[in-house]
């Protein structure tokens, strides 16, 4: 049977359109070890652009998967946080890093970057 996902409520349609960005998997991947400030976020993901981190928080942020929380200091303080919404997504999200790591071995590659699985 063929499949036209833009004619169908398709599952996993729906899922890469949540966490499907440039970075959005990188981002929420990083927030399940706890809350995380603007600057700690660009620095874990230092290949992201100012603009490109921006809009992706703010899609995040949009579709209920992180929340943000904005403190009255000069400079500003802005610290990102998972919803409960968006913690659901841990084990999807800890499936993807499995499949990775085997993938990397399988091809006589070390995983080499900043990530490691959260439990």
């Amino acid at each position: 049977m063929d499949c036209t996902c833009d004619e169908l409520n398709c599952p996993v349609d729906a899922t890469l359109k949540l966490i499907g960005g440039k970075y959005k998997s990188l981002i929420l991947w990083h927030l399940t070890g706890g809350t995380l400030r603007y600057g700690e976020l660009c620095r874990l993901i230092p290949q992201a652009t100012a603009k490109m981190m921006t809009q992706q928080l703010r899609e995040l942020e949009a579709d209920n998967l992180l929340s943000r929380k904005v403190y009255p200091v000069v400079p500003p303080k802005v610290e990102y946080s998972l919803t409960e919404f968006g913690a659901s997504l841990k084990p999807i999200l800890n499936a993807m890093y499995e499949w990775g790591e085997d993938y990397l071995k399988e091809n006589g590659l070390t995983p080499n970057c900043s990530m490691v699985q959260s439990r």
